[in-house]
């Protein structure tokens, strides 16, 4: 249980930060998804439940100490890739990526959860790790495969904006941590050939294709440079003002893809236009650099890294789908936090927030 004490710490900005943006992922969700057949629940609806279970989940994480995390996670490692695995084997296919294992009454996505267990597993690690100049190449090396085998476990999939997330994170903490220029050049100069290798041997067609277009939209205006071509129209022609809720020509005709899920913030701009952009991503803003504050704050090596960790891992959904639908980033599968359609984002999402507000209720403690 919580101790009644720890309650006079609970991090009020945070919750409302979280809480604000939900309400507008769920009012943009019910604009995207109008035009859609829906039978049964409304997405909208759906999405207002795992919020509310997204909400339990941070009342539950909040009810333990975060050093579990510390002592059980290279278990949980262990344990994570053992689903990767599965998913290879016995996972549910679907839209030509295998990325599912069914447990009868639901679904989990262990790629999603691996975006958490990696930050517990580096932040254990570097807090054992004292440098004084930087990470040398050696220091790297035992993070470097922990981290290789759920990459390519989970490009193999394939879900190269999953995989390209985990590494993200991970690099991240390693720069929080100090790397010296030395490590920096050698794996600078490594990465050049395995980028080629990525490319020849790992890539899929159409994966290939997206980073294609990302670099010429209009080598395939009606093919596989449709969606981010649709996608930029909505942004641009949604103004200052926007178009108005639920009047956005983009979403309403249903031009743009995926609207609900990855291409949200798209039906967002057209009908808020650079005025809504703009609140939502200062939104954001506040909210990782409340992220890398409760960081500052923790008295705890562990904690201080895992904050880190958790901020990176929402910092860079936000800017991979927010680059993405602008035509900044290649077209992949990463949605926006708090905001797109789907429990297993944010659950995930909810699970680093937990993480967040457990960290600043106990930042006394240690």
């Amino acid at each position: 249980m919580i101790d009644r004490r720890l309650l006079t710490n609970i991090d009020w900005m945070l919750i409302g930060l979280v809480t604000a943006i939900c309400l507008l992922g769920i009012m943009n969700i019910y604009s995207a998804t109008t035009p859609y057949k829906i039978v049964g629940a409304p997405y909208y609806l759906k999405q207002f439940y795992w919020v509310l279970f997204g909400l339990l989940v941070v009342t539950v994480i909040c009810s333990f100490d975060y050093h579990i995390l510390e002592d059980f996670s290279y278990w949980f490692y262990g344990f994570l890739i053992i689903l990767l695995v599965a998913v290879l084997v016995v996972g549910r296919r679907s839209m030509g990526a295998t990325r599912w294992l069914s447990l009868g009454f639901f679904n989990v996505q262990p790629s999603e959860l691996m975006k958490v267990v990696i930050i517990a597993t580096f932040a254990k690690y570097f807090t054992n790790v004292q440098t004084v100049n930087g990470l040398s190449v050696k220091d790297v090396l035992f993070p470097l495969g922990i981290l290789a085998v759920p990459v390519l476990l989970i490009m193999k999939q394939p879900d190269l904006g999953t995989a390209v997330l985990v590494l993200l994170i991970a690099l991240s903490l390693a720069v929080y941590v100090g790397l010296r220029w030395s490590t920096v050049v050698t794996f600078a100069l490594v990465m050049v050939p395995m980028l080629w290798l990525g490319w020849a041997k790992l890539l899929r067609p159409y994966q290939k294709n997206r980073i294609l277009d990302f670099l010429n939209p209009e080598r395939s205006r009606l093919g596989s440079g449709y969606h981010i071509i649709q996608s930029k129209i909505a942004v641009g022609s949604g103004g200052v003002f926007g178009k108005g809720f639920v009047k956005g020509t983009q979403s309403q005709l249903r031009f743009l893809p995926e609207q609900h899920t990855d291409f949200a913030f798209s039906v967002f701009a057209e009908e808020w236009g650079f005025i809504g952009c703009l609140v939502l991503i200062v939104l954001y803003l506040i909210l990782v650099l409340w992220g890398l504050n409760i960081a500052r704050r923790c008295n705890d090596r562990f904690g201080s890294l895992l904050a880190v960790g958790v901020t990176a891992m929402l910092f860079w959904h936000i800017v991979i789908n927010m680059g993405m639908v602008i035509g900044l980033f290649p077209v992949v599968g990463v949605p926006l936090p708090f905001f797109s359609y789907g429990g297993t984002s944010m659950i995930t999402s909810m699970v680093g927030i937990g993480i967040l507000q457990n960290i600043s209720m106990r930042r006394f403690m240690f």
